[in-house]
């Protein structure tokens, strides 16, 4: 042992140091997979436990998720008092942020940005809205924006007066905030369009995704994603990408393991909702306060048509992901919490 040390080059010398290092590194990375993993596992499992379900349950998965962490943060942190806010949080008046998905998602996609919201301080809660994640309302009588809103509207409804919360709406989630804007302004501090569909008064959600997928007549005529749940001689009620065409549209820069949790989680798309006219009241929704997060890799709602929605109905601010697909709570979770705090630390 001690003539091998004696004998050891400068070369095997730096070699050892270098070894040492990547060890360390090596046992850090690997703590922060595994503990990436663990949370892969977890909302896998419970996406798939999706399909298993033979009754209805109330409440959406993001409640069981986010209960459920809450529950053992509390747990670990019996002895150790209440938890402290950063300083710069603690004057955040609104601290509730509530998540709404995009069209085919659950409040199972939010799964990472719950996570860090918590980590900071926030309180979040996401819902499935009607027909999507564990909410099992056939898509085929989901027919109106107020049919497919209704769990974000029960919610509103049951805040207490004194109380209002932060709306986030990914993609078509930004019609149903659009929607809960014009219903219960006082409930609703502020409203953040996650590359939304954030429409102005007249127009449809589809409208917005005309330049990817055409006008909403010839999708309804020629699409072969179409979904029949009346019978193929009614008109169709939903639609469903196929895998190679999801991938695409939005998870161009997205982690296989997100991508993975995705195909087996996204339900078929409610029709009726987004070929709605939104009707949008200047007293209501027009005061609001809005604010938009532009994803500059996205191939289902290009940038250039971002920036439209922003020039043609302008919010109180603009933010910008760069690198993301449509799909930041995957593919810029950390850039994404980061605007969220920022926004909610907005006087």
């Amino acid at each position: 042992m001690g003539n091998r040390l004696i004998r050891m080059t400068k070369r095997d010398h730096g070699e050892n140091n270098n070894g040492s290092k990547s060890k360390r590194m090596g046992r850090s990375q690997r703590k922060m997979a595994a503990e990436e993993e663990m949370l892969h596992k977890q909302a896998l499992a419970m996406a798939i436990h999706q399909h298993q379900l033979s009754q209805r349950f109330e409440g959406s998965m993001s409640r069981r998720i986010g209960s459920r962490r809450r529950n053992q943060t509390e747990a670990n942190n019996v002895n150790s008092g209440p938890k402290m806010l950063p300083e710069n949080l603690e004057n955040i008046k609104t601290k509730s942020i509530v998540l709404v998905h995009g069209e085919g998602f659950g409040a199972w996609c939010w799964y990472k940005t719950i996570a860090l919201l918590e980590e900071s301080g926030l309180l979040p809660t996401a819902l499935d809205l009607t027909g999507s994640g564990i909410e099992l309302t056939d898509t085929k009588d989901v027919n109106t924006i107020a049919d497919y809103s209704k769990p974000l509207i029960e919610y509103l409804q049951n805040l207490p007066l004194t109380e209002n919360v932060i709306l986030v709406g990914h993609s078509t989630g930004g019609a149903c905030i659009s929607y809960a804007l014009d219903q219960f302004p006082q409930k609703i501090s502020k409203a953040i369009f996650l590359c939304g569909t954030m429409v102005s008064d007249g127009q449809r959600p589809f409208d917005v995704f005309a330049e990817q997928l055409g006008s909403a007549e010839l999708f309804m005529q020629e699409s072969k994603f179409l979904i029949h749940g009346n019978g193929k001689d009614q008109p169709p009620t939903g639609f469903m990408f196929e895998k190679e065409q999801m991938h695409g549209l939005y998870f161009n820069q997205s982690p296989s393991k997100d991508v993975a949790l995705a195909m087996v989680s996204m339900r078929p798309i409610p029709l009726g909702p987004i070929m709605e006219k939104m009707s949008l009241s200047p007293e209501k929704y027009g005061t609001s306060r809005r604010f938009y997060i532009q994803t500059l890799e996205d191939h289902a709602l290009s940038p250039d048509i971002q920036e439209k929605l922003v020039r043609e109905n302008p919010p109180e601010g603009v933010f910008k992901i760069k690198g993301s697909d449509h799909c930041p709570f995957f593919s810029k979770p950390q850039s994404l919490h980061k605007i969220l705090v920022e926004i909610a630390q907005i006087p």
